[in-house]
């Protein structure tokens, strides 16, 4: 149905018989003193009434359309941003308001523009800040984190207590401290999972003349110290540690040298027993020192997982072959199952190498001479949400006793120290395996029966697969 232009056009018609009636209100008002004292007639009265009015309205008509013109035109560039001019008409004062309001317009909207790009840059050095921060508001609630802290707390939303991102009672206390009024606190805590890491968490008051930024009224920042606590106790536990394990040879090594200038100066058989002993003493603090060094390059990374992608079963087959020939020195031989299609893993080569080496040379000094080493990979389901490829190396030796498995991958923690030191070995093998298997996200596995063998079982993630899966197992898990 077609609108009735008269319809349309009554507000507009209404407004100019407004205007007209109070432009022309000081004339009416003569004309009607003159019908009341009656110095005219009613019907001239009514002719000039009429005709004053309708002058008067053609002379605002124009004014009012562009008024008119002038709101709509404002109202669409609200909206919109934007409006072509509108037709004032013949006035140039509405022309220059509709040039006032766009140039404010326009300045309000360059503003906006310009904070907006500066929220945005703000946004970006807060996103690319390497250290988790986290603006708390007067309740202790998080209002916004940038990207390190949500990968440090992925399960903690923003709009929630601090509580749920950080529980450490000292960091809690802290942050209450600050927002009840004290300018800065920092704090040092202990993050034990995923992998054991170290903050030193400085949580700072916001002060603003209206109390607070954005709602804002506290920024905490949190600084991994891992590194550097974690090279602070390896220059101790080098220091006590490797002196304990050097002491032996060292005196070793001087006792023999004191002979050998001394009483058996001229003994050759003497001599050449002496020398062999010290050869041996010799290549034992070179493998520790090796050792010690290896396992302190691989804590330094630990809490950095690699993203490579390794082919367990062609790095088992290899490392097979360089020990054979040890296996062989023992009468043993090493068995490898390696089942076809296995997925690679997300793994360092170089560190995966290392553990079946430090596993398969174990399993031949410890088992029975003359038993095969078996190793095994297979499809495992042991870590939760991802698959996982297991690698097991096992032996028939002695076993070890259950109150021993817990403590196996301690450094230098052996079952039976002067049978470990005969047979060269350092009391650092199974360390290394447990923090290669740390920093690859894995998990170890120990299970040994006493008189029949020990099996050791290494899980790594398949790399890039991740799927709901779960274990029950009731082996020693390091």
């Amino acid at each position: 149905m077609t609108p009735d232009p008269m319809q349309q056009n009554w507000p507009t018609l209404r407004r100019v018989v407004l205007h007209a009636a109070t432009v022309a209100a000081p004339a009416l008002t003569v004309l009607l003193v003159l019908l009341v004292v009656e110095a005219i007639a009613p019907l001239p009265a009514a002719v000039a009434l009429a005709a004053v009015l309708a002058a008067t309205a053609v002379v605002v008509w124009p004014y009012v359309l562009g008024v008119d013109s002038l709101r709509t035109a404002i109202d669409r560039l609200d909206r919109e941003g934007d409006a072509p001019s509108p037709d004032t008409g013949p006035t140039e004062s509405l022309r220059r308001i509709w040039d006032s309001v766009r140039r404010m317009h326009q300045e309000k909207e360059a503003g906006r523009r310009a904070v907006e790009e500066r929220l945005r840059a703000e946004e970006a050095i807060l996103a690319a800040l390497p250290d988790p921060l986290l603006l708390l508001d007067a309740g202790r609630r998080v209002v916004r984190a940038n990207a390190a802290a949500a990968d440090l707390f992925p399960n903690a939303p923003v709009g929630g207590d601090l509580a749920v991102s950080i529980r450490h009672p000292a960091v809690l206390g802290a942050a209450d401290a600050v927002l009840a009024g004290e300018a800065t606190r920092s704090v040092e805590f202990v993050q034990a999972a995923p992998v054991v890491r170290e903050f030193v968490a400085r949580i700072m008051r916001l002060d603003h003349p209206s109390g607070t930024v954005d709602g804002v009224s506290a920024l905490l920042s949190l600084h991994d110290v891992t590194a550097i606590k974690r090279a602070e106790r390896m220059r101790a536990d080098f220091v006590a540690n490797a002196s304990h394990e050097l002491r032996t040879p060292l005196s070793t090594l001087v006792g023999f040298v004191e002979t050998l200038q001394g009483p058996a100066r001229d003994d050759e058989e003497a001599r050449d027993r002496f020398l062999a002993i010290m050869h041996e003493q010799g290549h034992r603090m070179s493998r520790l020192v090796e050792d010690l060094l290896s396992l302190s390059r691989i804590e330094q990374d630990e809490h950095t997982p690699p993203s490579g992608q390794v082919d367990l079963a062609a790095l088992a087959r290899a490392t097979v072959e360089t020990m054979e020939l040890k296996a062989r020195s023992r009468g043993s031989s090493i068995d490898l199952i390696a089942p076809d299609g296995l997925p690679r893993v997300q793994a360092d080569p170089d560190q995966v190498a290392q553990v079946l080496q430090n596993l398969i040379d174990n399993a031949i000094k410890y088992g029975r001479r003359g038993t095969p080493v078996a190793v095994a990979l297979a499809h495992s389901r042991a870590l939760a949400g991802r698959d996982a490829v297991a690698l097991s190396v096992a032996d028939q030796g002695e076993g070890i006793p259950r109150e021993h498995l817990a403590r196996l991958t301690e450094r230098f923690y052996r079952v039976d120290p002067a049978r470990s030191r005969a047979m060269g070995g350092t009391g650092l093998g199974l360390a290394i395996v447990k923090h290669i298997v740390a920093r690859h996200r894995g998990r170890l596995e120990i299970e040994s029966e006493v008189g029949r063998g020990s099996v050791f079982t290494v899980h790594l993630p398949v790399a890039g697969g991740e799927t709901a899966l779960s274990r029950n197992s009731n082996a020693a898990v390091i």
